[in-house]
């Protein structure tokens, strides 16, 4: 007996019509429509806050930048001045000595920061007693507002502060000027600084640390390789990836820098520890020209996106990877 084959037409998956189109891709129904455009609506507040809180500001800051803008003319009519403003920054003789201490800000908190956290996210990859206490002190220093933090060091680096009474009971015979000193202000800031930032520097590096198989470190160990071997030839290689992400936003973040500065030296003694970001907000809230400190600010912001860019081409390249 002769049988007749069945055809069947394949099933097309959900949320798409059952004819392709004449591309021939499939065409989404009203279900797949609605389901985008309701994705669309949820994102649409964060959309309008990003441009309410981010985007509009720069753009606001870039139009500044081109006016003449002071504490007179604020509320008026902007005088168009194009460039002037930014040739005026660049004109500035302190410049060259504040950018100075803006990269050496950054190199210190970046190797401090990135060094101490290493150091730490390896005492607290174990579960013993010592790590958990260890790992509880560097929330509460992380949890700390820069402005209590550098209340705090300010009152401990002060003439006579803790640190200048201990240097005395030890035999000194001076206080040392860690926050007056010309040639210390900045080192000091830049220390408490690099402080602050390894606590996040040292739970990043955790993670990434605790992810390591034990069968990994159990197998080193039996073909006798030592704590220092481990560390460098095991967990040294499986941080990378996470270590150079987080060296560049340790180098944002110091480049940035503005409350530690602000709380413990406003800049000074003279201009010895003032960065561009503090800079900035002298030429605009101390001398009240706002045309250029928005110029200032625009100079410094282009580092940063610059540092941005880096960082989101790591972060994609570590996801391909």
């Amino acid at each position: 007996m002769q049988t007749r084959a069945l055809s069947k037409e394949p099933s097309s998956p959900r949320g798409f019509a059952h004819g392709p189109s004449s591309s021939g891709h499939a065409i989404p129904t009203r279900r797949a429509t609605r389901r985008r455009d309701r994705r669309l609506a949820f994102a649409l507040p964060a959309a309008a806050l990003l441009l309410a809180l981010a985007i509009w500001p720069l753009v606001q800051l870039g139009v500044m930048s081109l006016h003449d803008v002071t504490a007179a003319t604020l509320n008026n009519d902007w005088a168009f001045v194009g460039l002037d403003n930014f040739a005026a920054v660049l004109d500035e003789p302190e410049l060259a000595s504040v950018v100075a201490n803006t990269l050496t800000f950054v190199l210190v908190v970046t190797a401090l920061g990135m060094l101490g956290g290493y150091v730490a996210a390896v005492s607290m990859s174990s579960s013993t007693r010592g790590g958990s206490f260890l790992l509880g002190m560097m929330v509460f220093v992380w949890a700390l507002p820069p402005v209590v933090n550098g209340s705090i060091w300010k009152f401990l680096l002060a003439d006579k502060g803790l640190l200048n009474a201990a240097f005395q009971a030890v035999g000194g015979s001076t206080s040392i000027g860690f926050l007056y000193d010309r040639h210390l202000a900045l080192w000091s800031v830049a220390l408490v600084n690099a402080w602050a930032v390894v606590p996040f520097n040292a739970l990043i590096l955790r993670a990434s640390l605790l992810s390591v198989d034990p069968q990994v470190l159990e197998a080193a160990q039996i073909d006798g390789a030592g704590p220092w071997q481990r560390i460098r030839y095991v967990l040294t290689p499986s941080v990378r990836p996470a270590a150079t992400v987080l060296t560049v936003l340790t180098v944002v973040y110091a480049f940035r820098s503005f409350d530690f500065i602000y709380v413990m030296t406003a800049g000074g003694p003279g201009t010895s520890s003032t960065t561009l970001p503090y800079l900035a907000y002298v030429h605009a809230f101390v001398e009240l020209d706002y045309g250029r400190g928005a110029a200032t600010a625009l100079m410094a912001l282009v580092v940063v996106l610059a540092l941005a860019l880096v960082y989101a081409r790591d972060v994609r390249r570590n996801e391909e990877g």
